[in-house]
């Protein structure tokens, strides 16, 4: 017998969008009025923009994770563990909780937050060989990955083990890829001068991508802004190019060009999170389809937004439009959403999400960026200002702020100094290890396990 008398409100997903619902549920929902329930392996929200500049050691990983235990007064109950499941008939949510146990929260209103993850493709050893650039935990394991190949090539007598150490591959012309590849460039063009018997000219960094341009986003201008700041740097970028095979000690690009590396860093995008696929619902290019007020039709009290929804842009007045997967419109819609469900809650008339893009930040490393603010095109030490005024500013807690400068001010002053903390000690860390994209359930089993729940309860 259910002896529940408030309305449960359970939010799965502890990104951005997840983050923001939950504080604005916490802010206008009257004492007593629901119970908001968080689902999350973490009890962190993590800054996503600011990975690359932790996996080149700019910035410290806590720095860019931010507490929610520390930094909220929840009155939100934290579920640490993660979701597996959906059974949208029986209002219930499938959860793997961080002690291996599975439970079944029941929900009157949902709110999908699950995020991404990243995008594969069937390429012979792509996924035993590529390393991801998704997590905090893959942002450390690239840092020290990279700066092994330095110890390694400095160790080796072999010319040809020597150059394939050396040589580096990024694979993703967006923002993720071209940050990834700019940041870790400058740290191997910094550390190579603590190595005397390495010679600089053998240090190759490769940036690849289908597309025909460089973060298209940014328009023609500051997109050619940003490949001639890549060049000048002597990073090798190739456009309309991918991958069509690797191996352990090479990778084979679709132009027939081998390059020997043993460094193959993935961030060819992203797709909507594979819980989204254990209920049935239509998807939009892997996401949630959903109406402009962020509600999945065909599914009572469900709502879906941020990575893993195709939330349609109006302001963008184009039929079929949706809005791409950034903090920005995450943030936003998580406000939105949470509105929304209150006003589901009170019988009130929910709104339509609408937000025009304020601009595009892109961070390259040093004095090196370049900036699209509310349409002004930037470049340069301005560019940077702007970038990382944005990015600290988003910043969603003081302790993270003054962490994230502190550590700005002392790379900049002091440079870094290039230590391993023992990553590579194990085995080697590729995709799968990082994104559990195998712990889901599919939709059968989700129903089974769903129905065993409840006949165990009315025994």
């Amino acid at each position: 017998m259910n002896t529940v008398t408030r309305p449960r409100i359970l939010v799965v997903g502890a990104g951005f969008a997840g983050v923001e619902c939950v504080r604005r549920l916490e802010r206008e929902l009257a004492p007593g009025e629901a119970d908001v329930t968080l689902v999350t392996p973490y009890s962190y929200q993590l800054y996503l923009p600011l990975l690359p500049q932790v996996a080149s050691g700019v910035l410290t990983p806590q720095s860019i994770a931010l507490s929610l235990r520390r930094s909220e007064k929840y009155r939100t109950r934290i579920i640490p563990g993660g979701a597996i499941g959906v059974d949208p008939e029986a209002k219930v949510c499938v959860i793997r909780t961080i002690t291996d146990e599975i439970v079944n929260e029941p929900y009157d209103y949902l709110v999908l937050t699950p995020g991404s993850v990243t995008r594969t493709f069937d390429i012979p050893g792509l996924a035993e060989h590529a390393i991801g650039m998704k997590t905090l935990a893959e942002a450390a394991y690239v840092r020290d990955h990279v700066i092994s190949q330095l110890d390694l090539a400095d160790a080796s007598g072999d010319p040809a083990e020597r150059e394939a150490r050396l040589q580096f591959v990024v694979v993703g012309g967006g923002y993720a890829g071209t940050e990834t590849a700019a940041c870790l460039q400058r740290l191997t063009h910094a550390a190579v001068k603590r190595y005397p018997r390495l010679d600089p000219g053998l240090i190759k960094w490769h940036l690849i991508d289908i597309a025909p341009k460089l973060m298209p986003e940014l328009g023609d201008r500051l997109g050619r802004s940003a490949m001639e700041i890549l060049r000048r740097r002597g990073i090798d970028v190739s456009l309309g190019v991918s991958v069509e095979k690797v191996s352990e000690d090479s990778v084979t690009f679709t132009d027939g060009r081998v390059v020997p590396t043993h460094t193959l860093i993935w961030t060819a995008g992203v797709v909507g999170s594979p819980l989204i696929d254990t209920f049935d619902a239509k998807k939009v290019r892997g996401r949630l389809a959903v109406t402009p007020e962020m509600t999945v039709p065909g599914h009572d009290g469900v709502f879906a937004l941020g990575d893993a929804a195709a939330v349609p842009d109006l302001a963008k007045h184009e039929e079929g439009a949706v809005c791409p997967p950034t903090a920005q419109h995450a943030m936003r819609q998580g406000r939105r959403a949470a509105q929304n469900v209150i006003a589901a809650l009170r019988g009130e008339p929910l709104q339509p999400y609408v937000h025009t893009d304020l601009g595009l930040v892109v961070d390259l490393g040093g004095k090196d960026a370049v900036s699209k603010p509310l349409g002004i095109e930037l470049r340069g030490l301005l560019a940077q200002i702007v970038a990382r005024g944005y990015h600290w500013s988003a910043l969603r807690t003081n302790v993270a702020k003054i962490r994230v400068l502190v550590n700005w001010l002392l790379n900049a002053v002091a440079g870094d100094d290039f230590v391993r903390t023992g990553f590579q000690r194990g085995r080697p860390a590729r995709l799968k290890d990082f994104e559990y994209t195998d712990s889901y359930l599919t939709p059968e089993q989700v129903r089974a396990e769903v129905r065993e729940s409840q006949g165990t309860e009315r025994s």
